[in-house]
């Protein structure tokens, strides 16, 4: 499944350590909003990426840009050990990996990047319970103890903070999970009760007023973007917030659901009158849909899809064009994302670039068929969209994305079920009838079904591509 698994591949570069800013709003003497910087690293392979992650007052955080990956830079412990966070709004775990793993402690030293906690080396430590155990549907994952220790979040120190620690594990990148509480490995594998993840525990600490944030990933081209933990940056978007409901699975707000009505390519409808339940997942780097409107999608921008590992193919110089996108929600809530933001570089084994037969240069789009797994809308559709994930009233507010905004202009999210600020809500909300997961949660490869399928179409055989990519297929030379 690929849109909600944690990564293992190589990352190219490092973006340079997270400087720390802060915005002040008083709220009974105590500030309101806090803004960390993350960053963004370019991965070798998105695809795989996926496929290895895809799970069977307010705090502010600025996200470094380059490729795919979104980190937050917090610390454990003490003495503080520093870590580079994996931002994950498709799980609700906050895990680390431990130099002991199996992955940690090969010669390459994949994890040196995103650091590993020694629990031993902290005063504040304390032993939960070995029942942490997270799995991939590729067999990969985490397992391990749950522990609590200290959490430092700019200045914040979070005492008692429960997470997980991966002493097996078959991923380099720690994950920050912020999801729903009851999307907790504990709860999906040992039944016992959720605790307080990071959004949860800022909340109930006074740090933030709603256990709510808001998503802005800023264009590919950029080098910052922000999560917000607790408030809207109206600088941020265009247009109106337009709030729309988050789909229950299996009776419960588990995951961030919401029902996608239509898709134009410009002006032309491919998908209509549709009530299909999509994941906003920022873990997913590339979106997934239907496998008969992927097809449609694909005869629209000329993509060659390679069916043997489920990616396509398109000319990079279509990032000339001025094509549209038009994903469209319970009305009025839509985002337009140009076609060239879905199209990524994607280079072969020796570092050179891909051509088709003919030597047309090839770039990677940014949609995929979903086959019988859920749809996901991952960071090619969240970087053109400003999202608020508001859970304590159980809803999503979306909008245009306003890239490379300056002067902040930032609105706390009130306690108490207090509305999300200049947010307006859908005219007559539409509840999804297909694509919600029947099964599975988070210790278990994420949700593995769907109550309808989500489109059966066959799509277009591969064209002939020059060169090999590592972890994702071999091309005929």
């Amino acid at each position: 499944m690929p849109c909600n698994m944690k990564s293992t591949a190589l990352l190219l570069s490092l973006c340079a350590a997270a400087r720390v800013l802060s915005l002040l709003q008083p709220w009974h003497g105590r500030p309101r909003v806090l803004r960390l910087d993350l960053q963004r690293n370019r991965i070798a392979d998105p695809v795989a990426h996926d496929k290895l992650r895809r799970r069977s007052g307010t705090v502010d955080g600025t996200l470094d840009n380059m490729q795919t990956l979104y980190y937050l830079n917090i610390s454990m412990g003490t003495p503080p050990q520093d870590l580079r966070m994996h931002v994950d709004t498709g799980s609700s775990d906050l895990w680390v990996n431990t130099p002991r793993s199996a992955v940690c402690s090969q010669s390459s030293q994949p994890c040196v990047s995103s650091g590993t906690y020694t629990a031993n080396e902290s005063s504040t430590y304390e032993y939960v319970g070995s029942y942490f155990n997270i799995s991939y549907v590729d067999g990969s994952g985490a397992a391990g103890d749950y522990v609590t220790d200290t959490l430092h979040v700019d200045g914040h120190d979070f005492a008692g903070f429960q997470f997980g620690i991966g002493y097996d594990s078959s991923s380099p990148q720690s994950v920050l999970g912020i999801g729903y509480p009851v999307n907790e490995v504990q709860v999906a594998r040992s039944g016992l009760k959720a605790y307080q993840n990071m959004p949860a525990r800022m909340a109930a600490d006074g740090v933030i007023a709603s256990s709510a944030y808001s998503l802005w990933l800023n264009d590919l081209d950029a080098n910052t973007g922000s999560i917000l933990f607790g408030g809207v940056d109206a600088s941020r978007y265009s247009g109106d917030l337009v709030s729309v409901p988050i789909q229950q699975v299996g009776g419960t707000f588990l995951e961030f659901f919401i029902t996608m009505t239509g898709l134009d390519m410009g002006s032309v409808a491919v998908a209509q009158g549709m009530a299909l339940a999509v994941l906003l997942d920022s873990g997913s780097s590339l979106t997934y849909l239907p496998n008969d409107l992927t097809e449609s999608v694909y005869d629209a921008v000329n993509a060659s899809y390679q069916e043997v590992d489920g990616v396509a193919f398109v000319p990079c110089s279509l990032r000339d064009s001025d094509a549209t996108m038009s994903f469209r929600f319970s009305s009025p809530a839509a985002v337009e994302v140009l076609v060239r933001d879905m199209i990524l570089d994607l280079d072969d084994a020796t570092g050179k670039a891909l051509t088709f037969d003919n030597g047309v240069q090839a770039c990677l789009f940014g949609i995929s068929p979903a086959g019988t797994s859920t749809s996901v809308l991952g960071d090619t559709f969240l970087r053109s969209a400003y999202v608020v994930y508001d859970m304590a009233n159980n809803e999503i507010a979306l909008a245009q994305a306003r890239f490379n905004a300056s002067e902040p202009d930032v609105h706390e999210i009130g306690g108490g079920g207090s509305p999300v600020p200049s947010a307006v809500a859908a005219k007559t909300p539409v509840a999804a009838a297909s694509g919600l997961p029947v099964g599975g949660s988070a210790g278990d490869g994420n949700q593995s079904g769907q109550d309808q399928n989500s489109g059966g179409g066959v799509l277009v055989p591969p064209v002939l591509l020059t060169g090999v990519l590592v972890g994702i297929v071999s091309f005929v030379v």
